[in-house]
């Protein structure tokens, strides 16, 4: 007797963003246009919106070709993302092509002694240190290959690697006290100075990775046996080249050792970089491009042979970078409609009204579906604060509390939204239905959301400046 197969019920993502797309060119038909005036502002080096200076502008309704046409615009101008992807995929390709990866994995499960658990929290973490202090999302994108090896190994199912990658990095980045993207340049638009509050945002830190690493492991505990489980020696399962190394048997090498040494003196330049240097994408893709090289011919690849792995890279990253590029289109399409700062304007002016508890909760409800049509955390910051931060005054409300209702709004809401192409490309490469994300993820966002909720209150009882 056959099984049936289990229908599928939710449209494949290269058919979910192009409708998003067409949803917002609708949008821009049925919204007023309007427009803040802006400013460069010096702190933050960004062009930000001026309070009070919203008005309607002649309509620019978005036809349906346009919003077609905004396909490849949003690919374009998503171009920095979309090549640190392929840059970082091509490297790591080379990485595992080595054969280190595999051999470290199998390493890996054999000291655990039957304490397979413990690997959620070990990745967690690291996802989530990655999280505090870059804002990690699409340079997770190319380790979900690795991901799997080891979530395969030990019978975990796929929705396991995406839950202690992804979403520990986006809880952390959510809750961090020094995220340059997100908690960084949000200080800086109200004036506030940086790294303050950084105690009390830590406390919150810990509980809620410690509350999503137990989720994790507990879904993973429930769920095991469902993923595919190999056995240490069996051959082949993992998939790839494997560095042409036979059954799993084999140890880590001391060539290993000088692999993974490599990999973490890049991600720990990458990090010194971004928040010492100001690096950007094209600073972190060099960086990594340069780590591939070295490891392909350190390991006796030569050059033809590090070149071949980098183009397997690039081919195994072309369907992440066109989601990414697709989600940025959704962007592209409100601004040519002209009503992005419609949204917010609307979105923010009833909270003008409302007592300081209440106004600040729903500060936070407003950045969290702000930031479905705004999928960037750094955009929103420029476009939300300068806005809040007279509100926040006129209510006598702290502005390290507008800061909190920004991060826990729109950075929580990186676990959900379809508008996000870093997500949507690691479900993607992780096998992972978009649907069974939500459904797993929606309980444990709620719990983290009202967690964020108990933290502005705390702040609003104790005075935090």
């Amino acid at each position: 007797m056959t099984a049936r197969k289990r229908p599928v019920t939710d449209p494949h993502p290269l058919v979910q963003l192009p409708a998003c797309v067409i949803l917002a060119a609708v949008g821009s038909h049925l919204l007023p246009a309007g427009e803040y005036e802006r400013r460069d502002d010096e702190a933050t080096g960004r062009s930000v919106v001026v309070a009070g200076t919203y008005h309607e502008v002649e309509p620019s309704p978005v036809s349906f070709f346009e919003a077609i046409v905004a396909l490849p615009r949003g690919m374009a101008d998503a171009a920095e993302v979309i090549f640190l992807v392929f840059l970082i995929g091509g490297a790591f390709t080379v990485v595992d092509e080595t054969g280190a990866l595999k051999r470290g994995v199998t390493s890996l499960i054999r000291s655990l002694g039957g304490r397979d658990l413990l690997v959620i929290p070990v990745v967690s973490l690291f996802f989530a240190t990655g999280g505090v202090v870059e804002n990690m999302q699409e340079e997770i994108i190319p380790l979900i290959p690795v991901l799997l090896i080891l979530t395969r190994r030990l019978g975990f199912t796929p929705m396991v690697a995406v839950a202690m990658s992804a979403g520990a990095a986006f809880v952390g980045s959510a809750f961090s006290p020094i995220n340059p993207f997100q908690v960084s340049i949000a200080q800086r638009l109200a004036e506030l100075p940086l790294m303050s509050g950084a105690g009390f945002r830590i406390v919150f830190l810990a509980i809620a990775l410690a509350f999503w690493i137990a989720m994790t492991m507990r879904y993973a505990r429930r769920t095991r046996g469902s993923g595919r489980r190999a056995d240490d020696g069996a051959a082949g399962v993992d998939g790839g080249s494997g560095g042409g190394h036979g059954p799993g048997g084999e140890g880590v090498r001391a060539s290993d050792l000088g692999i993974f040494a490599l990999v973490l003196a890049t991600f720990g330049m990458v990090v010194v970089g971004m928040m010492l240097w100001h690096w950007g994408f094209n600073e972190l893709s060099a960086a990594f491009f340069i780590m591939g090289v070295i490891v392909g011919l350190l390991s006796g690849m030569k050059i033809g042979g590090t070149a071949e792995a980098y183009v397997r890279g690039f081919r195994s990253m072309a369907y992440a970078g066109l989601l990414i590029g697709f989600a940025r289109a959704i962007y592209v399409v409100l601004q040519d409609g002209r009503i992005v700062d419609t949204i917010v304007h609307a979105m923010f002016t009833p909270l003008e009204g409302l007592p300081v508890l209440a106004s600040s909760f729903g500060m936070v409800a407003a950045h969290t579906a702000i930031h479905v049509p705004v999928p960037s955390v750094s955009g929103q910051a420029v476009l939300t604060m300068p806005l809040l931060v007279p509100l926040s005054d006129l209510l006598g409300m702290s502005r390290q509390v507008t800061v909190l209702a920004y991060q826990y709004g729109a950075g929580l809401c990186e676990l959900l939204t379809p508008t996000n192409g870093a997500l949507m490309a690691i479900l993607a490469s992780a096998g992972v239905r978009y649907e069974d994300w939500i459904r797993h993820v929606v309980p444990l966002y709620l719990g983290l959301v009202a967690l964020g909720l108990v933290a502005i209150a705390v702040a609003l009882g104790v005075g935090l400046q």
